[in-house]
């Protein structure tokens, strides 16, 4: 992997070095000294050492609580040989050619479980580059390429050092968006069209700008903002408001129409990803045949701070300040909207209260919506957009799936056939593209099936019903592994075989797969009798570069009601930076995948959302949460994601779990129902 390390100029580097040498510890502080006498010594774009003894660490990656502030810290203070004491975090400005996320090719962001494996190298050698130039005390030249340590010399990474963030969090001090107020600043708020492609047509604005504290009305190709003094002068403008849309180019879905397409869609041959082997033939003359669709509902990505922005545009640009996920592609979008140089668009990074994948939007909408405001006012004033819960709920971005499968095992048990047809929405626009080149997030986790199955077939319909869809934590794996892993479980039934061994015969050429597989199998007590009532599944995954595997027990009460007893997580990661922040990130996901799977659902009807907040859309409560138990395999590859991987194996866990009690197979989600087996 290659690095990026911006450097001083040799007299810069002569000035900061001689004048902090004098104050050099074996802990690398910086000695007192006269704030005018001192500059901060920076050797790179990742670390400034002060005066005052603080090193600050300038993380690229935004943290939204999965804490990769912690993680890009402990990376670089491990080859600075820094105090942990000492360090401090502090968000990167938006500058692709210095902070660029090496893994995307010159785009700064942070998704797809990426932030530590593409810094690995990168922190390290900016931490080892500033030590040499320390301990050189202005002896140039410093070394190059710099000596990083080896795996048994490191003092901070693996170890479970406290995060960066959490006395802040804790304390109530961290600053958010939805917290931040700057002198001017007035809020606006949108109304959205009830329906997908509706238009304002015509607005009476009376009654919302009698309203005290409203400042102005805007309508604009979205819908109508409306901008007050505060949030509550907005709200109560927008209530006031009487729209009529224009509805001609308006969807018209409905959830239960929509299911039977996708069932239709899946009964016919769709563009082929893989095909290995004769699958045609095997079916012909199979000793079982095993059928099953499993389908998936539109989700939400329920962020608990909802989306928002503020910007304000003056005569050298636009500055924006947010929790931004996506800053190359906000820079861009922004910089065409108001036709000037993405250089001109300063991004202020923030704290942000989760994402999921919903900040991630490469489209920049609600940030656009924002600047588009701000632009409309005209008077260089700061502007802040608060979306509401039920704005994102009704009006966001959303995760879509259906699939189909059907297998055969022979007279000996073995599987014969793997047939796996996927009908859904493509992330980046819909239909089949004319090279041929789907995206590779409606098929990640089944055209790369790691089973050894000779005959395999995989294809695609892609339909394209209007409704907005953006990649959900864990992207395509969310509804690719749930129809595998509990697919393999029905063909090991169906050949009579344990779901554990089965598996075992299949990835014996993928050893790091098996190897986390038994691992949660062991921890997880596969094998031992369990009391009626009671049943116990397991799945294995690989997203991100990280086998995860899970072992879950339900149990059984009343009627067809359950419980979640007890989850056992195995985790294949590399190198774990923190495990306090490895287990953290694996309970989260597991607590994450299990509200998704008891209850999240978003349904369409007559065109409309019907869910638009945590009544209708319940997340995971506590009661709810059961016993997680997290094993990490020791490993001394480099890092790979932790963020999303924990999440895909859960609902197929779960689905073999309520098989093994209920005798049913579970393959609607979210789980109210089951199928008959």
């Amino acid at each position: 992997m290659s690095s990026t390390i911006s450097k001083l100029s040799r007299r810069d580097f002569l000035k900061a070095g001689l004048a902090v040498s004098s104050g050099l510890t074996l802990g690398l502080r910086v000695g007192p000294a006269p704030a005018d006498e001192v500059m901060p010594f920076m050797p790179n774009a990742f670390v400034r050492i002060g005066a005052d003894d603080a090193v600050t660490i300038i993380a690229k990656h935004v943290e939204m609580g999965q804490g990769i502030h912690t993680g890009l810290a402990t990376l670089l203070a491990e080859e600075l040989d820094a105090d942990w004491a000492q360090i401090r975090v502090e968000a990167a400005p938006a500058d692709g050619s210095r902070y660029d996320n090496l893994n995307w090719g010159g785009n700064q962001g942070t998704g797809g479980s990426s932030s530590i494996n593409n810094s690995w190298l990168q922190m390290r050698e900016a931490g080892a580059t500033a030590r040499a130039m320390l301990v050189a005390a202005a002896r140039l030249p410093i070394p190059t390429p710099v000596k990083l340590k080896e795996a048994q010399d490191f003092v901070y990474i693996g170890r479970p050092l406290a995060r960066t963030d959490g006395v802040a969090k804790t304390h109530g001090q961290a600053l958010y968006t939805i917290d931040l107020r700057l002198p001017g600043m007035r809020t606006a708020v949108m109304l959205h069209p009830p329906r997908f492609g509706a238009i304002p047509a015509q607005v009476d604005d009376t009654a919302a700008r009698a309203i005290k504290g409203v400042h102005a009305v805007l309508q604009l190709a979205e819908g109508v903002a409306v901008v007050a003094e505060n949030f509550w002068a907005a709200a109560r403008g927008r209530e006031a408001l009487k729209v009529e849309w224009d509805e001609s180019r308006a969807i018209t879905l409905d959830s239960q129409a929509q299911r039977a397409q996708y069932r239709e869609l899946a009964d016919s041959a769709g563009h082929s990803l893989r095909a290995d082997g004769d699958a045609a033939g095997a079916f012909a003359t199979p000793h079982k045949l095993v059928e099953a669709v499993y389908e998936l509902p539109y989700l939400a990505h329920a962020a608990l701070e909802p989306m928002n922005c503020i910007a304000q545009i003056n005569k050298t640009g636009c500055e924006l300040w947010y929790g931004a996920q996506s800053m190359t592609s906000a820079q861009n979008h922004v910089a065409h909207l108001l036709g000037i140089a993405p250089a001109q668009v300063k991004i202020n990074q923030l704290f942000a209260g989760g994402s999921f994948g919903r900040r991630a939007d490469m489209r920049a909408d609600y940030v656009l919506e924002t600047v588009r405001i701000a632009q409309a006012l005209g008077d260089g004033q700061p502007l802040k957009l608060l979306w509401t819960r039920e704005d994102d709920m009704r009006g966001g971005r959303y995760r879509p799936a259906a699939t189909a499968l059907r297998g055969a095992v022979d007279a000996q048990g073995e599987v014969q056939a793997w047939q796996q047809r996927i009908v859904c929405q493509a992330l980046r626009g819909g239909g089949v593209p004319k090279d041929g080149k789907v995206d590779k997030t409606l098929h990640e986790g089944a055209s790369d099936l790691p089973y050894r199955i000779s005959n395999l077939a995989v294809d695609v319909h892609i339909p394209e019903p209007g409704v907005p869809v953006l990649w959900w934590r864990s992207v395509g794996h969310t509804h690719t592994a749930f129809a595998v892993e509990s697919f393999i479980d029905e063909l090991a039934h169906a050949a009579a075989r344990d779901p554990l061994e089965l598996r075992r015969s299949l990835l014996r050429d993928d050893p790091q797969r098996l190897a986390v597989l038994e691992l949660a199998a062991a921890k997880g007590d596969w094998g031992r009798p369990l009391a009626k009532r009671r049943g116990r599944g397991i799945a294995v995954h690989r997203s991100f570069g990280t086998w995860v595997a899970e072992v879950v027990e339900v149990k059984l009460g009343d009627a067809e009601s359950f419980t979640v007893e007890r989850v056992t997580v195995a985790v294949d990661c590399g190198i774990a930076v923190n495990p306090d922040v490895v287990r953290a990130q694996m309970e989260g996901s597991v607590g994450y995948a299990l509200s998704a799977a008891l209850s999240g659902e978003i349904t369409f009807k007559n065109g409309a959302v019907v869910q638009g907040n945590f009544d209708n859309y319940p997340l995971l409560r506590l009661s709810q949460k059961p016993a997680i138990d997290v094993h990490i395999v020791p490993s001394s590859a480099a890092p790979s994601g932790v963020g999303e991987p924990g999440v895909p194996p859960l609902a197929p866990a779960l689905a073999n779990a309520l098989f093994a009690a209920t005798g049913k197979r579970w393959r609607t989600l979210p789980f109210r129902t089951p199928s008959a087996a």
